[in-house]
C-alpha cells in the first residue's frame, strides 16, 4: 500500500535536512502521544446519524466525508475508529516540508496521506481524487472552508468531484460540552474530561443530471450543504443537553 497517493510532482520540492529528518522523527511520537491523550481525556457520550455513514458504505465502498475545518479534532478521530470496519481514510497534507509531521501522524494512525494543496490543484486535484475514490476505494476527508477560509463557506470542489465519482458526501459536525476556540476559523478544542456528541447527516449524492456549471444552481447546492452542517451542529448542540 502506497503512503502517498497523488503525484510525486504535488510533493514540495524542498529536500528535508538531515537536522530536519531527525527533529520530525522525534516530534510526530510526541504529537501523537499528545493527540491521543487529547482524544482519551474526553468522552465521546452519542453518535447521532450512525446508520447514515451505514446506508453510504452499504451502497459504495467509499465517500466523502466533509465537515468545517473547525471540527477536524473529533470529526476526525469518529471516522478513524471506522476504519477497523474497513473505511480507508485519506487526509489531504500540505506538500510543504512544514506538513511532514501531520503526514507522519496520519501515517502511524493508519490513514492514508494525500499530499497536496487544495488551493492550487484544481482540475488535476479532481482527477486524483476522481481515482482515490473510484480506484483505490480511499475515503478522503474534505473540509470545504479549509484551509484558510473563508469560514463556513462550502467551496464548489466537493461538490463538483461527488458529481464526476459517483460518491456521496457525508455531512459530519461535532459539539463539545466545554471548549475553546481560536485562529481564522475558531477551530474547537475541547477542554479535557468534556462530553463530545458527533452528528452525521444523510448521505448526498450530487446526480449527473445536476447542472453545476450553472452559477444558480451551483449556489444553490452551495448553501444546501451550509445549512445541512450548521444544522447538524445544533443536532450536537442539543444531544449534548
Amino acid at each position: 500500500m502506497k503512503p502517498e497517493i497523488l503525484p510525486e510532482e504535488r510533493v514540495s520540492r524542498r529536500r528535508l535536512t538531515p537536522f530536519r529528518r531527525a527533529l520530525y522523527a522525534l516530534l510526530a511520537p510526541l504529537c501523537l502521544l499528545l493527540l491521543k491523550a487529547w482524544w482519551g481525556s474526553c468522552r465521546l457520550v452519542r453518535v447521532v446519524g450512525q446508520e447514515h455513514l451505514d446506508a453510504a458504505l452499504a451502497r459504495a465502498p467509499s465517500l466523502l466525508p466533509c465537515y468545517w475545518h473547525q471540527h477536524e479534532l473529533f470529526c476526525g478521530r469518529y471516522l478513524l475508529l471506522q476504519m477497523p470496519r474497513g473505511l480507508r481514510l485519506g487526509f489531504l497534507v500540505s506538500p510543504s516540508v512544514d506538513g511532514e509531521v501531520p503526514a507522519m501522524v496520519a501515517r502511524r494512525l493508519g490513514a492514508q496521506v494525500i499530499r497536496g494543496s487544495s488551493t492550487r490543484t484544481g482540475a488535476r486535484a479532481l482527477r486524483d481524487y476522481y481515482q482515490l475514490l473510484v480506484h483505490e476505494n480511499v475515503s478522503p476527508v474534505i473540509t470545504p472552508d479549509g484551509p484558510t477560509g473563508p469560514p463556513f463557506v462550502f467551496k464548489p470542489g466537493a461538490l463538483l468531484l461527488a458529481q464526476i465519482a459517483g460518491r456521496p458526501l457525508l455531512p459530519m459536525a461535532y459539539a463539545a460540552s466545554r471548549a475553546w476556540f481560536f485562529g481564522w476559523d475558531r477551530f474547537v478544542l475541547p477542554r479535557p474530561f468534556s462530553r463530545i456528541v458527533v452528528a452525521i447527516g444523510k448521505p448526498v449524492y450530487v446526480e449527473k443530471s445536476v447542472a453545476l456549471s450553472e452559477p444558480a444552481v451551483l449556489a444553490a447546492w452551495q448553501q444546501r450543504m451550509q445549512r445541512e452542517l450548521h444544522e447538524l451542529f445544533e443536532t450536537a448542540q442539543e444531544a449534548l443537553s
